[in-house]
């Protein structure tokens, strides 16, 4: 029954590392919370994918390049300000 999506995904995932496919959820959902106008949603999504990419195991044999370990330090310094900075 989900044979033919799981092998969508699995082929998916084959080309990518985990790092690359958190990216490109992560500009999807920001994308996603645009037409909100919520500054606030912005921000908490930003510090959770920060979360998430710091959280993921790095390293050569493990799931994501170190470099998206960097880009999670930088995700959780800047959704604390967009959240602060909201009006709404």
């Amino acid at each position: 029954m989900f044979a033919l999506p799981l092998q969508l995904v699995d082929s998916f995932l084959l080309q990518y590392n985990v790092g690359q496919a958190l990216l490109a959820l992560y500009i999807l959902t920001t994308l996603a919370a645009l037409p909100l106008k919520s500054q606030k949603i912005i921000g908490i999504n930003t510090v959770v994918f920060g979360l998430i990419f710091l959280l993921t195991p790095t390293g050569p044999s493990a799931l994501q390049p170190v470099h998206f370990q960097f880009l999670g330090i930088a995700l959780i310094f800047v959704g604390p300000f967009l959240v602060i900075t909201a009006d709404r």
